[in-house]
C-alpha cells in the first residue's frame, strides 16, 4: 500500500512547488532509491499534462568521475545538461544518498576543480530562477544512509522528513499558506534593514544588506521549508563566526567541522576548521568569489529541532542562521558569481542574538515579535524588542 503521505507529497511538489502547468518541461532528477516518489510526482504531472524528462542517477559515479576524470573531462559540462537549465521549465531535485561517505578520500584539488566549472551553469541556472523562468524545488527522499547520519531509524526519518513538511496535515498546503503569511511579516520587516549584526558563540558579525531584497522561503524551492534568506553587500561584511555543526558540501558530501571564518571588507581573511581544514580552504580559493557570502537566511522551521547532517533540514533549524559562501541568489541582489554555494550553519538557541540597525529582534533563537514565526504553541502577543 503507498503511503498516503507520498501521494500528499508528490501533488505539493507539483501543484504548490513548481505550480506545473499544461505544456511545461519538468525535469525530474534523483537517484535509484528515490523511485517512489519520483514515479508519484512522473503521475502528477503527467495528469496536469506536463512533458515530463526522468533523469535517475545510479550510485557511485560520482566516486569513478574524481577518480578517474581527466582535467578536461573534470571542466566539461554537457551541453544536454545546460540546454535542460536553459530551456526547461520546471525542476525537481531529489536527494537520498546510498553512501555519504562515498568522495571521503576524493582529492580535494580535483573536487574544486569540478565545483568552479560549475559556475557556467550556476549562473544561468540562478538568472532563468531570479527571472521567473526556471521554477525549481528540491527535496529529500529517506534513504538508510541518509537516516543513520541523522541517528534514526529509517521509519523514523521517514516520520522526520514527512512531519518537517507538514505532511500530517489535512491540508499541508494550508499549512503552508499559513506559514508564509507569518514569514512574510518578518520578511518586511528585514526588508526595511540597512545591517544585521549577529552574535552567539565565537561569533560576532555584521552585514549590510542595504538596497537588498529578503525573501520568504515557504516551500516553493526547497521542500520541507522554513527560511528568511538575502544576498549580504559582497564587500561589507566584518567580523568572525564559528559555524555550530559538521557542514556537508551539498554537492561532494564532503564534511567539515567546528568551521571559524573571519571577514573583513566582506572577503574570508582566515578559515579554519577541525575536520576537513584542507578542502575547506580549496573551496574557499576555487575562484573569485567563493570567499565571499553570497546568502545569509535565518531558519524558521521549529518542527526541525535537531542537526540532522543534511544541509536541506540543518539551515531551516528554527533559532538559526546560515551564512552561504559562493554564489548570491540574484533576486536578492546580490551578484557574487562563483561555482560554490555552500551552507553552513550557526545555531542561535543558545545566548544567540540578532540585531536589525541596532534593534535586538530577536534572542535564544526565538523572534521577539510574536507576529513572526515561533515555536508551535507560543502566543501571538507582541512583545517590544530592546536595543543593544
Amino acid at each position: 500500500m503507498t503511503d498516503p503521505r507520498l501521494e500528499k507529497l508528490a501533488r505539493l511538489l507539483v501543484d504548490y512547488s513548481l505550480g506545473l502547468r499544461k505544456g511545461q518541461w519538468l525535469t525530474i532528477s534523483g537517484p535509484a532509491p528515490a523511485s517512489p516518489l519520483i514515479r508519484e510526482v512522473y503521475r502528477v504531472a503527467m495528469r496536469r499534462g506536463a512533458f515530463v524528462e526522468t533523469l535517475v542517477a545510479i550510485d557511485g559515479l560520482s566516486e569513478i568521475l574524481f577518480q578517474e576524470a581527466s582535467p578536461e573531462q573534470l571542466q566539461h559540462i554537457l551541453p544536454t545538461r545546460l540546454l535542460r537549465t536553459r530551456r526547461a521549465d520546471a525542476q525537481l531535485s531529489i536527494r537520498g544518498d546510498v553512501n555519504t561517505r562515498s568522495l571521503t578520500s576524493a582529492d580535494p584539488k580535483r573536487q574544486a576543480m569540478w565545483a568552479a566549472a560549475q559556475k557556467r551553469w550556476r549562473r544561468i541556472f540562478f538568472d532563468r530562477a531570479a527571472k521567473g523562468q526556471l521554477h525549481w524545488v528540491l527535496t529529500q527522499w529517506p534513504t538508510h544512509a541518509n537516516a543513520q547520519d541523522a541517528e534514526m531509524s529509517l521509519s523514523e526519518y521517514e516520520d522526520f522528513i514527512f512531519g518537517a513538511g507538514h505532511l500530517d496535515d489535512d491540508d499541508p498546503v494550508k499549512t503552508w499558506r499559513t506559514i508564509s503569511r507569518s514569514q512574510q511579516a518578518l520578511t518586511n520587516r528585514l526588508n526595511k534593514a540597512r545591517s544585521i549584526r549577529i552574535v552567539a558563540a565565537d561569533t560576532d558579525i555584521t552585514l549590510s544588506v542595504k538596497g537588498r531584497k529578503w525573501i520568504n522561503s515557504c516551500g516553493h524551492e526547497n521542500f520541507p521549508d522554513g527560511e528568511i534568506f538575502t544576498g549580504p553587500v559582497e564587500t561589507d561584511v566584518e567580523g568572525h563566526i564559528r559555524y555550530s555543526f559538521p557542514s556537508i558540501h551539498p554537492s561532494l558530501d564532503r564534511e567539515v567541522d567546528n568551521v571559524f571564518l573571519e571577514f573583513r571588507q566582506g572577503k574570508v581573511v582566515v578559515a579554519r576548521a577541525d575536520k576537513g581544514e584542507d578542502f575547506l580552504r580549496e573551496m574557499v580559493d576555487m575562484d573569485a568569489g567563493s570567499s565571499r557570502l553570497g546568502e545569509l537566511a535565518f531558519g524558521t522551521n521549529y518542527h526541525i529541532t535537531r542537526y540532522t547532517r543534511n544541509g536541506l533540514f540543518d539551515e531551516k533549524i528554527g533559532g538559526t542562521v546560515h551564512l552561504a559562501l559562493g554564489a548570491g541568489y540574484p533576486e536578492t541582489g546580490n551578484r557574487n558569481s562563483s561555482g560554490l554555494h555552500w551552507d553552513m550553519v550557526c545555531d542561535l538557541r543558545t545566548r544567540g542574538k540578532i540585531f536589525a540597525d541596532g534593534e535586538l529582534i530577536s534572542e535564544n533563537g526565538r523572534f521577539l515579535d510574536k507576529r513572526y514565526p515561533q515555536p508551535p504553541g507560543e502566543g501571538r502577543s507582541r512583545k517590544s524588542a530592546r536595543r543593544r
